[in-house]
């Protein structure tokens, strides 16, 4: 099988340090976190952005500090968040995009997101697709249903996303599709020719599906945005331990791990 790709998602916009102590949230603290998981195994980070005092934002000059932090440290494949946090404009949302980072995320629909609603109709979608498509940043097309990707689908059909299309599957999300073998078995099934694609399990199924991406031929995300604990009621100590654990699991599975530069290849990047 290919390398397999590890995401480690750093911070996302709901985790906060009182239920995760160790999540990193300045600038420094995300651009520390970033360089040990790619020491650890990780070749893309994703990225969310705090105020100081840990309100989620897409400010742009917030961006820019975090991404220096990691750039300074490591050469990971940067990809910001295009979803933000629940009730954020489509501007506020996009600003991030200006900073030309190589891969963004897109998700390819709404959904129930807990008690909230994940916003996304298709003319705000057609605008953070032109937007990534003029600043040659690639997408990550973020999927929570099966209507997403029958979405995405339909978009690749009229030209509307770019050819070898990178997909993430984030199972888990009180209201989208579980994190179950049969619910990956499926997206995988419909997914086009000469797709790549990587699982995000929330909670505790982070383990259970991430072991089925390795088998599976996919890709990982791991990280406290998705999941805070390494074991039932045990919090993890870092990010990088995650990362790690998916590692090794690759290793005795008898799967290499990519490094960034294997992974930019294996995701057609120019």
């Amino acid at each position: 099988m290919n390398p397999l790709i590890i995401t480690a998602a750093l911070t996302g916009a709901e985790v906060g340090k009182d239920q995760q102590p160790a999540l990193p949230i300045t600038p420094e603290e995300i651009g520390e976190a970033a360089a040990e998981c790619v020491a650890a195994g990780a070749a893309i980070v994703h990225l969310h952005a705090r105020w100081p005092d840990g309100r989620p934002t897409q400010d742009a000059g917030v961006y820019r500090e975090i991404i220096a932090a990691v750039r300074s440290r490591c050469d990971a494949i940067i990809q910001v968040s295009t979803g933000g946090a629940v009730g954020m404009t489509t501007e506020e949302r996009m600003a991030p995009l200006a900073l030309n980072p190589e891969m963004a995320t897109l998700s390819m629909g709404s959904v129930n997101f807990g008690d909230e609603v994940f916003l996304n109709v298709p003319d705000d979608i057609e605008t953070f697709a032109a937007a990534m498509r003029e600043r040659g940043i690639r997408p990550e097309l973020e999927i929570f249903d099966a209507g997403m990707l029958a979405t995405a689908n339909r978009w690749l059909a009229k030209g509307k996303l770019p050819a070898n299309p990178h997909f993430d599957f984030v199972l888990g999300v009180p209201g989208g599709m579980p994190a179950t073998p049969e619910a990956l078995l499926y997206l995988k099934s419909q997914l086009p020719a000469g797709a790549t694609w990587t699982v995000a399990g929330l909670g505790a199924a982070q383990l259970t599906m991430g072991t089925l991406g390795i088998l599976l031929g996919g890709h990982v995300r791991v990280g406290f945005e998705d999941n805070i604990y390494f074991s039932k009621g045990v919090l993890a100590s870092s990010n990088a331990q995650l990362v790690e654990r998916v590692a090794g699991l690759a290793g005795t599975l008898g799967r290499p791990v990519a490094s960034p530069a294997e992974a930019r290849k294996l995701l057609h990047f120019a």
